[in-house]
């Protein structure tokens, strides 16, 4: 019988030193929205333009050196693409990624300029974690999830215990209430162990939030058949797993679900309050606070997630 590792509160702490030894906190702002003021983590400004970088350090630096000769397998649209890239680059361990025909160029290219080979598959009709899996096994390489491992919970985790020592700092407290961005839950489940005084409201576009729904009926609910258009990439998990799920069910996390205009709306609202370019996966948890969706309260923590934006597309959405 296989043995699943569970992330711990322990892992994200090991996890945050690792990290601050390699990588600078990225920026919090401080914001007033609804007469309260809240504090905005710019994830969007890590050096591959989201949070997926720290869960693929913890991830790579914990395989021994046999492992890393027989180099690393992932599946993603993007983020977590150049996270693995990135992190695989710096220690030398040849990467290859696995990601959608229809990912953004940006984010391809990005993935390809740091080296990683990338393997074209179709969303529509075939299964991402399948082919990762054939390449993994070929090649005796290991797989490398982007929300489905311990590793990479513990790793995100870490912009939780940043973020609470930088809003004491600032005079804000403790983190009271995190609202974050879910795809697959790796980021909400790693705050949930970072954080766990605060309570956690995940974010999703609407027609994509199995989370919010499995959080509701207690177990775990895939996206229903001819989900919606999204422009959230980074968002389109069709089913949350068991490690993530877990931890937010424990925690009795909450979920909301935000449209297409709410989250352009939040898309707008950053590039003129905070000068930030931030991706519409990334923008969900702001969306979801302006909408009204979630409360503004004292110890505020929101979020936003990415930045890698498809240039045209972001264009059309400044533009209104």
């Amino acid at each position: 019988m296989t043995i699943v590792r569970q992330p711990t509160r322990a892992g994200v702490r090991d996890a945050a030193a690792k990290i601050a030894r390699v990588l600078s906190p990225t920026p919090l702002f401080v914001r007033e929205i609804s007469g309260m003021l809240v504090a905005l983590k710019a994830e969007s400004l890590q050096p591959t333009g989201a949070f997926k970088v720290r869960g693929a350090w913890h991830r790579l630096t914990a395989l021994d050196e046999d492992a890393r000769r027989r180099g690393v397998v992932a599946f993603s649209s993007g983020n977590h693409a150049q996270g693995v890239a990135w992190a695989a680059k710096r220690l030398g361990i040849a990467a290859t990624i696995v990601m959608p025909a229809d990912a953004p160029r940006v984010k391809r290219d990005a993935t390809l300029a740091l080296g990683a080979e990338v393997v074209s598959y179709d969303r529509a009709t075939e299964s991402r974690e399948a082919i990762a899996g054939r390449l993994a096994e070929a090649r005796g390489a290991t797989l490398v999830p982007s929300f489905d491992d311990a590793w990479i919970i513990e790793g995100q985790g870490s912009a939780g215990v940043e973020a609470a020592a930088h809003m004491e700092v600032l005079g804000l407290g403790r983190p009271a209430q995190v609202v974050v961005p879910c795809g697959g839950g790796g980021l909400a489940a790693g705050l949930a162990l970072a954080l766990p005084e605060a309570r956690m409201t995940v974010v999703e576009p609407e027609g994509w939030d199995d989370m919010r729904r499995s959080l509701e009926a207690s177990w775990i609910e895939p996206v229903g058949p001819n989900p919606p258009a999204t422009a959230c990439d980074a968002l389109q998990t069709q089913r949350v797993s068991p490690l993530t799920f877990d931890v937010l069910s424990r925690r009795d996390a909450q979920g909301v679900a935000v449209s297409e205009a709410e989250i352009a709306a939040a898309q707008r609202w950053a590039a003129e309050r905070l000068r930030l370019v931030v991706e519409p996966g990334g923008a969900v948890a702001l969306a979801a606070l302006l909408a009204g969706k979630v409360r503004a309260e004292t110890g505020t923590l929101v979020l936003l997630s990415g930045g890698n934006v498809d240039p045209v597309a972001y264009g059309k959405v400044m533009a209104g």
